[in-house]
């Protein structure tokens, strides 16, 4: 898979995610994609402050990008 896909396949997870974080009052931004392998997400709104948001982070987010994305090991939020 090209980095071009991956990305792509990123982002329709990303796209699946955001309406749950939207009705919470929060989002969540694709930062970057290192090495094809480590994605770098930015949560927004609600999203910042709430203290569930690295299990939404690793069970939600993270789940749903590997699902589109195999290849993606990590999923890390940038504050």
């Amino acid at each position: 898979m090209t980095s071009e896909e991956i990305r792509s396949n990123v982002e329709k997870a990303l796209e699946e995610i955001r309406p749950f974080l939207q009705s919470d009052g929060g989002d969540i931004s694709l930062i970057s994609i290192d090495n094809d392998s480590s994605v770098k997400v930015k949560l927004e709104g609600n999203c910042v402050g709430c203290s569930v948001n690295q299990m939404t982070l690793k069970s939600g987010v993270e789940m749903t990008i590997k699902k589109y994305a195999p290849q993606i090991e990590e999923v890390v939020n940038v504050a």
